[in-house]
């Protein structure tokens, strides 16, 4: 199973996530920079990050864009004590988040959510193998077969 990263600056939080994470099973890496978030995305394959909206003065939204354009299976979770508007909500969702929540948040509901993003990661995981499989299928092919408007038919 791919590491779970946890990008927050509150030590406190990261050590409760990280505990409560590894004793459920899940690998995790931890990062309390935007920097070491960066570092870890390109040397380990994530699959999932839960993370703050800010480390520090840093908007994290950035390194959720980059994260999606290399890993947009990658299941995001935002936990944060910041309060957003409307327009800062559409522009967390727009950014890759696929789950948000305002502290404190209870374990038991980010672990539900993070079981069903995983789930949801590995269902994407899949369909792009399959699909990958079947466009090898039917090119081999070649008669009779013929590609329309992004899918195969016969």
């Amino acid at each position: 199973m791919d590491p779970i990263l946890i990008l927050d600056a509150d030590k406190y939080i990261t050590w409760s996530l990280k505990t409560n994470l590894e004793t459920c099973q899940y690998p995790v890496v931890v990062a309390d920079t935007l920097e070491s978030a960066m570092r870890n995305f390109s040397e380990f394959q994530v699959s999932g990050l839960i993370t703050e909206y800010s480390v520090g003065s840093v908007s994290t939204l950035e390194a959720i864009r980059k994260l999606k354009n290399t890993s947009p299976e990658a299941y995001v979770m935002m936990v944060t004590d910041k309060e957003m508007k409307d327009d800062e909500y559409e522009e967390i969702i727009q950014s890759g988040v696929d789950d948000y929540f305002l502290k404190p948040t209870p374990f038991r509901k980010i672990l539900l959510h993070l079981k069903k993003g995983l789930k949801f990661r590995n269902f994407l995981i899949e369909k792009k193998t399959l699909e990958r499989a079947m466009e090898a299928l039917y090119s081999s092919k070649g008669d009779g077969v013929a590609k329309i408007g992004g899918s195969l038919s016969v």
